[in-house]
């Protein structure tokens, strides 16, 4: 491979214990990885970054979103296919290897753990900050609460997060969000009313009589277990999916989400390439490229197709304050490159976001950031029957669902990025509300009223703010939308 290491070794905050070495094998080569780093963040900072191929054109695939939700990163893996290599933690002795289109099933059957049934009066799945506010805020109401996340690491986008929040004190203002992530889930750990079960993905839910079924699979070390969970109330804060953006070289490795930028560079301490051009000048565009400046990463530009920037103006300051150049109406025309990223080609645009022939610009960069939005994930929500609704502030399609945060199937609520894209602080606020609610309804009321109301006010607060004028949108269309019975 004999590629240049990419491990970040200083940083001035965060820190990458690098204690306990593990060593696999990738096409039969044995590659030194780390404990706790996933096999794909493994294999980037040891030089591969084709890490599938097209199914059709046999086109390069790499790194993209770093949390599961692309096929990008699908290798096989001790014998089975299509693993998402990028939520698959390494170990001794895993033997991964580059497959060929969709992968060759073994003629072997695949070691699995016996299946485990059980019964949990609410379960929350996804373990970001609504997730967790929503299963600690449950269980001190008395309820018994599984959380579960497909992530083998839990905190969801905190654990991104090295920058300060804003808002109050209560809201965690002048906290990272990496600290929050810890602060949540050692509460979480050490709640005798709460069971965690990272590395566990929800594949399906099924409504039986006054209850639900959840089916998931959890994985323990490179085994598999089927784990059928009864349950009388489910909170779905399963966040959001990156956005794509099109143009010519979009899918060539070296472009990549922020958040996958993110998980690379805060999370397992990889540098996704030496010089980065960022798309998109709204508040995570302009944090990451921040973020990447103090791992020691070059941005060159950042580009935003908006005629003003999207983000907040101290964020934007930073980055000017270190040299580096943003630049509205404007955006990529294409990526260069032919196994990789080389270079990227942008253009500027006019009013009408329409392109302006002769303004076009090529770049020498190895990374491009896509910064261009979330998409909710509703999946789940709609497979269990809650109803949906296209909401463009919202970011796609959002559940609809009440002030309570219940959708219009009884007894699932849903918090966070699930139901409309916004803030970390207000996912934790949606999160507190989901879980007094869910739990008021098996009859866990003390002091509920108090809870459910400073959350609705506190949220009514962020949204009353400019920059909560899309969120504050897309919950009246909702509300809207409820009242009229137009779902």
């Amino acid at each position: 491979m004999g590629a240049l290491r990419v491990r970040v070794r200083t940083h001035p905050i965060l820190q990458f214990p690098r204690d306990t070495p593990v060593t696999f094998t990738y096409d039969d080569k044995p590659v030194t990885a780390f404990k706790g780093e996933s096999v794909a963040a493994a294999l980037h900072a040891e030089g591969v970054k084709v890490l599938s191929h097209s199914l059709h054109f046999h086109r390069p695939r790499g790194f993209f979103c770093g949390i599961g939700k692309c096929s990008s990163c699908f290798m096989t893996v001790d014998g089975i296919p299509n693993v998402r290599t990028c939520i698959t933690p390494v170990k001794d002795g895993m033997k991964v290897v580059q497959q060929e289109s969709i992968g060759a099933v073994s003629k072997q059957p695949f070691p699995v753990l016996p299946a485990e049934q059980r019964s949990d009066e609410i379960a929350v799945i996804g373990c970001g900050p609504a997730g967790m506010m929503a299963a600690l805020t449950a269980a001190d109401q008395g309820a018994r609460v599984l959380l579960l996340d497909e992530n083998h690491t839990p905190g969801g986008q905190l654990i991104k997060q090295t920058h300060k929040f804003f808002g109050s004190k209560q809201e965690k203002a002048g906290t990272r969000g990496i600290t929050i992530a810890e602060e949540l889930l050692h509460q979480v750990q050490k709640h005798e009313n709460i069971t965690l079960y990272p590395a566990t993905a929800a594949v399906g839910c099924y409504p039986m009589d006054d209850q639900y079924r959840l089916l998931t699979i959890r994985r323990q070390e490179s085994l598999e277990q089927r784990v059928e969970i009864d349950c009388q109330r489910i909170v779905v804060a399963c966040g959001a999916m990156e956005n794509m953006l099109a143009f010519p070289g979009n899918d060539l490795p070296g472009v990549y989400g922020a958040g996958g930028v993110q998980t690379l560079m805060n999370v397992y301490g990889i540098l996704p390439g030496k010089k980065v051009l960022m798309v998109g000048a709204g508040n995570v565009g302009l944090i990451v490229s921040y973020q990447l400046l103090q791992a020691g990463v070059e941005v060159i530009r950042v580009v935003e197709a908006l005629p003003r920037i999207g983000g907040y103006q101290v964020h934007a300051a930073k980055l000017r304050r270190c040299g580096v150049p943003i630049h509205t109406s404007c955006s990529i025309g294409k990526a260069i490159g032919t196994d990789a990223v080389t270079g990227a080609e942008i253009i500027q645009l006019d009013n009408s976001f329409q392109q302006i022939e002769n303004t076009r610009e090529t770049l020498e960069c190895d990374t491009i950031c896509l910064a261009v939005g979330l998409t909710p994930s509703v999946r789940l929500l709609e497979q269990a029957g809650a109803k949906t609704m296209f909401v463009p502030e919202g970011g796609g399609m959002v559940a609809i669902h009440d002030e309570t945060m219940q959708t219009t199937r009884p007894g699932v609520y849903v918090a966070g990025d699930s139901s409309g894209i916004e803030e970390a602080s207000t996912a934790m606020i949606e999160g507190e509300l989901a879980g007094v609610s869910a739990a008021v309804s098996l009859g866990y009321t003390d002091n509920a009223t108090v809870i459910q109301k400073r959350c609705q006010q506190t949220l009514g607060v962020f949204r009353a703010d400019p920059f909560g004028q899309a969120p504050r949108i897309c919950k009246e269309k909702i509300g809207c939308c409820l009242e009229q019975g137009a779902w």
